[in-house]
């Protein structure tokens, strides 16, 4: 009797209430009665089918389940496959194949490495080395940290750098000496890797693959190309302020509780002398990381590479990592399978948005209010939606689903491409909000340092900054750098003058 009384206490009823929130939201859009058409500055409509709807409304469940950790965030995106296939909104088929794609499975290969870092002691090693460096000031730490870390997106894919970072700053956190315990020190450095590791990957078309699909897309729609040093320059300078801003951003809201750790860099110099010469398996796990990065970078510079899929040569060190003994059987239960099933689940949500056509919808509705607005209030509009949309879907399917409509209304409003471009690009990078919005945010989670629910009221503030900071440099930097802000604009009676393949990707781009 005392047993079942103690279970109704433990209940969350707070936990409980956000749960039914998420199936409430989900009924109430899907058995609504059919919401309007929307409809683009070129007169074509958008309808909103059942299964659209459907979309819709396992968009705002899960949303709702992920930032209020209701249950587990990887049972979460089970969730969203059986809804899916139970409401008919996809095919079970469609639904839950996404939970394999290659994204995934790049996903499962990087954490593969972090897991390999961390037993070999390569970690521990260049843990040690850094904070010989960066000393015993914990804003230096913060420093070091997301300087490496942005440093590294420039030539690699910030996943797989997040998943190389990750170990390192838990051997970091071990010698701030609070254990397993929750710190501003802890939450600061693991979500400040995941946001940092989005900013300095928009720098380069080597961290991450948004930045070629959407310069390959834009070169479809506009007609003009965008060449990888031209990429580099704009978004160079936009990168490293941001990195420096979200510094300040986690000092000011994430101030470590203690100012320095007095005898760090002593201890981390003993330390680093005790690990002795590099092991073999240190060297075999280096070797074979370091081959498949290269080859993943040389991808975009020699042709005869590039039809290779980078998920198959990052898989490659997973196998080689069992075939020289460095890793065994036992290993395969290390790893972190709801942060994996967490990032499926973002795949199939984002899936289902875009092949239902609801993506489109919600698009065409918001962009066509800036249709008449101010260019800057419009470029900025833009910007905020690729902002909030890659936070639950594939950033290159927000920036797919965005640009079309966007390059139809811009020379109307005297717009140039360039400038949309590049502010999608940027936002796309940096999904501050929700954990799904990029790998990064789901290894960060690992740590254990914060809640779903931390990691999306720390990224409301930070998410205004990046807003900021895009509106500085479409407003003042970019132009001061010689980027095409404006154009001549159209006249009601000319023609829009869209290349007639810019329609094609328009309403049949894949998410790529």
């Amino acid at each position: 009797m005392d047993e079942r009384i103690a279970a109704k206490r433990d209940v969350d009823w707070k936990k409980t209430g956000y749960l039914f929130l998420g199936i409430v939201l989900f009924a109430v859009v899907y058995w609504s009665p059919a919401w309007p058409d929307a409809v683009d500055p070129l007169g074509k409509h958008f309808p909103l089918s059942r299964e659209s709807k459907g979309a819709i409304a396992v968009f705002l469940l899960a949303g709702t389940w992920w930032v209020f950790e209701v249950v587990p965030i990887g049972i979460t995106s089970l969730a969203i496959g059986v809804l899916q296939a139970l409401f008919l909104i996809r095919p079970a088929r469609d639904a839950f194949t996404d939970f394999m794609v290659p994204s995934v499975m790049f996903i499962f290969a990087s954490i593969v490495i972090g897991l390999v870092f961390t037993k070999t002691g390569l970690t521990r090693r260049l843990a040690y080395k850094m904070l010989v460096i960066v000393g015993e000031k914990t804003s230096m730490i913060y420093l070091g940290c997301f300087i490496v870390t942005a440093a590294l997106t420039h030539i690699m894919a910030h996943t797989a750098v997040a998943a190389t970072i990750y170990p390192l700053l838990l051997s970091i956190y071990a010698l701030y000496g609070e254990g397993d315990q929750k710190t501003n020190f802890g939450k600061g450095l693991f979500m400040g890797m995941a946001y940092v590791a989005g900013a300095g990957s928009i720098v380069t078309l080597l961290g991450a693959a948004r930045g070629a699909v959407a310069v390959g897309f834009f070169k479809e729609i506009a007609g003009r190309e965008i060449s990888f040093f031209q990429l580099t320059y704009y978004m160079f300078p936009i990168g490293w302020m941001m990195t420096l801003a979200l510094w300040g951003f986690f000092m000011v809201f994430l101030k470590p509780e203690k100012s320095s750790i007095p005898g760090l860099r002593e201890k981390a110099r003993q330390l680093s002398a005790n690990l002795g010469p590099l092991t073999r398996n240190e060297i075999k796990a280096a070797v074979i990381v370091g081959a498949c990065i290269l080859t993943m970078m040389l991808r975009e510079f020699i042709p005869v590479l590039k039809p290779v899929d980078k998920t198959a040569i990052i898989l490659i060190s997973s196998i080689l990592f069992f075939m020289t003994g460095i890793m065994d059987i036992d290993d395969l239960e290390a790893i972190p399978w709801n942060i994996i099933l967490l990032f499926a689940g973002a795949m199939s949500i984002g899936n289902c948005l875009w092949q239902t056509g609801a993506a489109n919808w919600m698009a065409v509705n918001w962009l066509v209010m800036f249709q008449k607005a101010n260019w800057f209030v419009f470029v900025m509009s833009i910007a905020f939606f690729v902002m909030i949309m890659t936070n639950f879907i594939m950033n290159v399917a927000a920036i797919a689903i965005s640009l079309p409509v966007a390059l139809v209304i811009a020379p109307y409003l005297g717009v140039a491409g360039e400038v949309i471009l590049f502010a999608a690009l940027v936002t796309a990078g940096m999904p501050f909000l929700l954990l799904v919005g990029a790998a990064p945010n789901a290894i960060a989670y690992d740590s254990r340092q914060f809640t779903t629910g931390e990691f999306f009221l720390y990224g409301i503030p930070a998410s205004i900054i990046l807003m900021i900071v895009t509106g500085f440099a479409v407003f003042v930097l970019w132009p001061l750098m010689g980027m095409p802000v404006l154009s001549g604009g159209l006249q009601k009676s000319e023609s829009i003058g869209v290349p007639p393949k810019a329609d094609q990707l328009y309403y049949n781009c894949p998410i790529g």
